[in-house]
């Protein structure tokens, strides 16, 4: 399956992290002192209870929040108090808990309105709709890489939605991010879906770094290298799953009674 290029085997160094990050709302502190380090080529995983404060973190470094207190740097520049459309062009995208894609459009129109930006096409509307037939080629990629080939040509409102999911993971691909930051991404998926994503996610990690929010144990303990546990906008446990998962403080607050 080809993401994106050829994989890499560079040294795992920090792309993306954060050193303090605080969020107040009010009297209450919905994220506190949070340190954390995304690698590159690494998938990253932010795990906790309902109200742990793991989308607060995501809203906060990708700028939809600015933060009360401490710092955000993405790829060695300080971004804290830059404007989230900079530091989206600067290669930190991410997807929703909700599916955002264009329902009345072919899976191709989607993707293909994804490519517009990073090819310099987004404003120049000017320009006849076969100047968008440049595009084809690597929507068709994306597409093909990601299992949809068969509903290249259906539309989005037609897909299930696990198959929704999917198409807006073409399209946040194809805006060729470098961290990658993906909100709970297995959320309402079937089992064909979930192992369909789950190798997108262990391909795109070759070449870029992913952090992502997901409730399902199971996949986390199956792609992911480090594992953040947050509980109360504090942070728990971190490292590997086997690691957090034996943490009586993790699994008292998290796992509940389940087997690790």
């Amino acid at each position: 399956m080809a993401v994106s290029a050829t994989a890499t085997h560079e040294e795992p160094r920090v792309v993306l992290s954060a050193r303090g990050l605080t969020k107040h709302f009010g009297a209450f502190a919905a994220v506190k002192n949070v340190d954390l380090d995304v690698e590159h080529a690494r998938v990253h995983a932010l795990i906790g209870p309902n109200g742990a404060g793991k989308t607060t973190v995501f809203n906060l470094l990708t700028k939809f929040l600015q933060p009360t207190a401490g710092s955000i740097t993405l790829l060695g520049s300080d971004i804290t108090k830059t404007a989230p459309d900079k530091v989206a062009r600067m290669g930190l995208v991410r997807s929703f808990q909700i599916s955002a894609v264009f329902p009345h459009l072919t899976v191709l129109d989607n993707v293909r309105v994804a490519l517009q930006r990073p090819n310099n096409l987004a404003t120049q509307f000017w320009l006849p709709m076969s100047s968008l037939d440049r595009l084809n080629a690597r929507a068709d990629e994306l597409i093909e890489a990601v299992g949809l080939k068969r509903e290249r040509d259906a539309l989005a409102a037609d897909l299930s939605y696990g198959r929704k999911r999917v198409l807006e993971i073409a399209t946040t691909l194809a805006l060729d991010p470098k961290v990658l930051l993906l909100d709970e991404p297995m959320a309402g998926m079937g089992q064909e879906d979930i192992g369909t994503v789950s190798n997108i996610i262990r391909e795109v990690a070759k070449t870029r770094a992913v952090l992502m929010v997901e409730h399902n144990l199971s996949v986390v303990a199956d792609i992911c290298h480090h594992v953040t546990v947050l509980q109360r906008g504090e942070i728990l446990a971190e490292g590997d799953y086997a690691t957090v998962s034996q943490d009586e403080r993790v699994r008292l607050a998290y796992m509940g009674s389940e087997d690790a």
